[in-house]
């Protein structure tokens, strides 16, 4: 484990760091910290900077309500900059995007990697700006009942691929059914970050009872 002085800070005491949401792997936002926001960091588990702009330290989070939780810090090989991986509790950005890196400078035509977290994002767009002839359009206009419908269809089909013994047939259909929860979640607001602490949650839990059985 390092020790702040074996960091390498700039010729103002500054060292950048590249903040990484710890559930999807998406940066967030380049701040800086110096000795002593890197240290309050560390000591409060939650994202403190050195606000250039204004000269002081900046705890995030601490207007709006969006703290980020620090998972960890990793140093470069270099040892001058930082990786601080975070769960966080709303948008990074201060214009309210969940990343302060939303404009696109350059694309390639190479296809975009598919991430949960993308398709999500595609849901919501269909949820408030329809597209004609979109079937995701289609399952917001007809609401909840028809949402729910296409779930436990897709449930049932997932029951007899897996009874069937058909790998290949019961990965499409549970494709099937991830598809049409997640246009649940969608319509009752429900985000995967609510999922993934749920089950978080249930992993300590279970974590805790191994231990009290080995004891």
């Amino acid at each position: 484990m390092l020790n702040i002085d074996e960091l390498k800070f700039d010729e103002k005491g500054l060292i950048p760091a590249i903040v990484v949401d710890n559930t999807s792997g998406e940066v967030l936002t380049l701040a800086y910290m110096n000795r002593e926001s890197l240290q309050i960091s560390i000591d409060e588990k939650r994202t403190c900077f050195w606000s250039r702009s204004r000269g002081e330290l900046w705890r995030k989070g601490e207007t709006s309500g969006n703290v980020q939780h620090i998972v960890s810090i990793t140093a470069d090989c270099d040892r001058d900059a930082l990786v601080v991986k975070v769960n966080k509790d709303g948008p990074a950005c201060h214009l309210g995007n969940e990343s302060c890196f939303v404009d696109a400078v350059y694309e390639s035509d190479e296809p975009e990697k598919f991430t949960l977290e993308g398709l999500m994002e595609l849901l919501k767009g269909r949820k408030t700006n329809g597209k004609e002839g979109s079937y995701t359009t289609y399952l917001f206009e007809k609401g909840i009942d028809k949402i729910l419908k296409k779930v436990g269809e897709e449930c049932t089909e997932v029951i007899i691929g897996g009874k069937g013994g058909d790998k290949r047939e019961t990965i499409y259909e549970i494709a099937d059914l991830a598809y049409h929860v997640m246009v649940l979640m969608v319509e009752m607001g429900i985000s995967l970050e609510d999922i993934h602490n749920e089950l978080a949650s249930r992993h300590v839990i279970d974590k805790k009872v191994k231990q009290e059985k080995m004891v």
